[in-house]
């Protein structure tokens, strides 16, 4: 299960002060992670893996909302 410990210590990395190319990274990196635990979990069907999938796909959200900046105002 070397993939589930990269997705908890992905999980547990400081996020502050980040640069842009920095953001684009940890989501592509946080994507990566989600399509390889979800080809686990169609196999092993295991609420563990869906648990980790969950949180590391708030952690991209987050990250890509950031990027995306603030909606503009008409």
């Amino acid at each position: 299960m070397d993939l589930i410990d990269k997705a908890l210590e992905f999980e547990q990395r400081k996020r502050k002060s980040l640069s842009t190319s920095d953001r684009v990274k940890i989501s592509r990196e946080a994507k990566a992670l989600i399509l390889d635990l979800n080809q686990i979990y169609k196999k092993k069907k295991d609420e563990r893996i869906m648990d980790i999938m969950k949180r590391l796909t708030a952690i991209k959200r987050k990250v890509e909302k950031r990027l995306k900046g603030k909606p503009l105002r008409a």
